[in-house]
């Protein structure tokens, strides 16, 4: 078993942390994380105006409350939908401008007009004019991939032309926000003339606009995003990566983003549409379900070091209940630790398989509601799980159940370790002695 586990770490450390490595610091990669960041406190607060507009009541209800609210709601519809559609319905263009400055700051370019630059490509390809008005059916979910296109060709459009002096540059005494001004002249120009005859090629070869032809090329790719197959690898490749000490949720959430957005637009539509909500695996169930205390799920570990007998494990578990709660777990992650002991590897990659595996089920059995709102990772799991599904009771008790399971099987692991902890500070405490009397002689 050890020689087994010594191979297991060997091949972490020579082959998978050197890569996780690279592709972590991949710039592209990087980017688009940032640009998710930049445009997270807008999606949240969008998300969290769907509770208003639709309002987790039976449409039935006789209750005074409840029936006053889905009638105010139904009445004034169109104008509390306004600051979700500016919201979540505009999603694009703030990744747009998030990954475009993100990118000029890799690049040492100025991140605003970097930024610009990216969303006025975007807004060139994905913002047809309909009857005189621009269209904003791609500034949501469904244009979430020509966003990421088309800001990382404008921003590095824009840095190889400028590496190579293709810009207008004025004296030094301009002052600089008007020698930015025409120094990004070329750039838009550029942009222009390649991505505005591409998109009406593409239009005119396939009868879709580029957006519209992205889309259907990654639909396969989307669809499968949104299955038990793939989030059992997601979880296993972050799960591996965190217990060599590499952040492994950075880099599977940089890659998995993308398809949440475009699948949580999906389902924002079909519940304004009075549909069912066709896709499971989204953020909400990655951070509420798999993730209960942080990766790993070790918010039931840290109630549990809370009783343990050893005074080291009880001492971690009381630094890292609090952070715990809201999904932040390095105290226990490296104090335990967890993070390259062979103990806690088996139930550290585990737990959050298995409830991934009854989480997924429960959802595609119609069990517990889905996912139609995006929350803060910090929010506490049952509650976030509720938050996230509209303020249904059924995620809330599947978050709580996941918690019980997580807690049973990290109970047997910790156990095992609290007794060669226990033996270890019997050793020390016996020792003390000893070593005071030498040093006394």
């Amino acid at each position: 078993m050890s020689t087994l586990y010594d191979k297991f770490v060997q091949t972490i450390e020579n082959q998978v942390s050197p890569l996780a490595g690279r592709l972590g610091q991949q710039k592209y990669i990087q980017a688009i994380r940032d640009g998710f960041i930049a445009a997270l406190p807008f999606m949240i607060v969008g998300s969290f105006m769907l509770v208003f507009i639709f309002p987790p009541f039976s449409p039935e209800t006789q209750w005074g409350f409840a029936r006053a609210w889905l009638d105010f709601s139904a009445r004034y519809q169109p104008q509390l939908l306004l600051p979700f559609q500016l919201s979540m319905g505009l999603m694009t263009l703030f990744i747009s401008v998030g990954i475009g400055a993100s990118l000029a700051r890799q690049n040492d370019m100025e991140p605003v007009t970097t930024g610009l630059l990216c969303l006025m490509a975007f807004m060139l390809v994905a913002a047809p004019i309909k009857d005189g008005a621009l269209s904003m059916q791609y500034f949501s979910g469904q244009g979430i991939f020509t966003a990421l296109l088309t800001a990382i060709y404008a921003s590095e459009a824009y840095a190889f032309l400028k590496r190579n002096n293709i810009t207008i540059t004025l004296p030094p005494q301009v002052p600089t926000g008007v020698a930015r001004s025409f120094e990004v002249l070329i750039p838009v120009l550029f942009i222009i003339l390649t991505l505005h005859p591409l998109n009406l090629l593409v239009e005119h070869s396939t009868g879709m606009i580029l957006p519209e032809a992205i889309m259907s090329l990654v639909k396969p790719l989307v669809a499968a995003s949104d299955s038990l197959p793939a989030m059992l690898l997601a979880v296993l490749i972050c799960q591996i990566l965190w217990f060599a000490g590499i952040h492994g949720a950075l880099i599977v959430t940089g890659i998995m983003n993308p398809f949440w957005m475009a699948n949580l637009a999906v389902n924002q539509a079909a519940l304004a549409a009075g549909e069912p909500l066709p896709h499971i695996f989204l953020q909400g169930f990655w951070d509420h379900y798999l993730l209960i205390g942080g990766v790993g799920s070790t918010l039931p570990l840290a109630f549990l070091l809370l009783r343990s007998k050893a005074v080291h494990l009880r001492t971690i578990g009381k630094m890292g209940i609090v952070p715990g709660l809201f999904n932040i777990n390095e105290p226990i992650l490296f104090g335990a630790p967890i993070i390259m002991n062979p103990v806690f590897f088996l139930p550290f990659l585990l737990v959050p398989m298995i409830n991934a595996t009854l989480a997924w089920f429960a959802l595609d059995f119609g069990l517990v509601e889905r996912v139609m709102s995006l929350t803060p990772w910090t929010t506490p799991g049952p509650l976030g799980a509720s938050w996230a599904a509209n303020w249904s009771l059924s995620p809330l008790l599947l978050s709580l159940f996941c918690m019980l399971t997580a807690a049973a099987m990290y109970y047997p692991f910790l156990k095992a370790y609290e007794r060669t902890l226990l033996k270890q500070e019997a050793e020390e405490a016996a020792a003390e002695p000893e070593l005071a009397l030498a040093t006394a002689r």
